[in-house]
Order: C-alpha cells, then structure tokens, then sequence
C-alpha cells in the first residue's frame, strides 16, 4: 500500500511476525525437583534402585519459644518498628532434599551458596541434631553431579558392608 503526505511517498510494508519457538518451561524439564542437580540425584538414585522420599521429612532443629523481654521489629516495608514484646518465635526447622526409605542414609544437594544464605547455619544445627539423637544417619552434602555419583557408590558401599 502507497500512501502520500504531502510532497513525499510513503510505503506501508508489513512486518513479518516469526512465530516464537516453543520452548519447554524449566518447570516441566525439572519436574517437581528444585534444580537440575536435584533431578540429576533422583535419576541416578532411581537407576541404582534406591528407595527415597524428596523433600517428605522435616526435622525441627530449635523448639518455638515465647520472648519474655521487649523486643522491637523492623517492619517490611516501613521505617517504624513494632513491639513484638512476649511474642513467639517460629522454630529452626529442616527439610532435606533425600531420604533413604530403606537405609539410613541423607543426600542434601546444593549448587552455589551465596555466603549471606542461612543454610550453613541451618545445616550445622542439622547434623547437631543428628548427632544429640545419636543418629547413626551417613549424610552427604553434594555440591555437583561427581559429587552425587559419589555418594551413590558410598551408599551402595555401606549397604554391602551391613553399615547402614
């Protein structure tokens, strides 16, 4: 189509659409695991034959408890601070990502761990817990998939050895 304004000529060209290429979600590549190192653990648990529950346990590291002093709190989104004086305190408590169904064994998974995160703290008090329980529990901590494969051939190790 030509159309003129004034002393020029304009042509009206229609712009080519591309379709958009359809691209699996990350959400449905994963499943319901949290990141690909977590779907990359289940996978090779599933291909040695253990039995695990996912994110199915949570310990409670600390009990709640009730503040009996003053206690002031930042809000959110305000400059003001309310008084939580005699409030209660949630309590500290964990969930691992696998748990052996039939042996006692715990594979914690994670990827980068930015250093303000709470989970070196969190994961601390865990194998305090483990340890004031007398948990005979081996547990990984595995930061990559080498890491995973490894733990695997542990686990399979101390079934055979009657360990756990």
């Amino acid at each position: 189509m030509i159309f003129k304004v004034g002393d020029c000529t304009f042509r009206f060209v229609k712009k080519k659409t591309r379709t958009p290429k359809r691209r699996s979600s990350r959400k449905k590549q994963l499943g319901r695991y949290a990141s690909n190192l977590e779907k990359y653990c289940a996978d090779q648990l599933k291909e040695y034959g253990l039995a695990f529950d996912y994110e199915e346990h949570q310990f409670e590291l600390m009990d709640r408890f009730r503040f009996p002093n003053k206690y002031f709190k930042m809000t959110a989104k305000g400059k003001e601070m309310t008084d939580r004086s005699g409030s209660v305190v949630l309590p500290i408590t964990y969930k691992p990502d696998f748990v052996g169904r039939d042996h006692d064994w715990i594979i914690e998974t994670k990827g980068y761990l930015p250093s303000h995160h709470d989970f070196t703290m969190r994961w601390k008090l865990f194998l305090r817990h483990l340890v004031g329980n007398q948990a005979k529990t081996i547990v990984f901590l595995a930061k990559n998939s080498g890491q995973v494969d490894k733990a695997i051939q542990e686990i399979l190790q101390s079934i055979k050895n009657g360990d756990i």
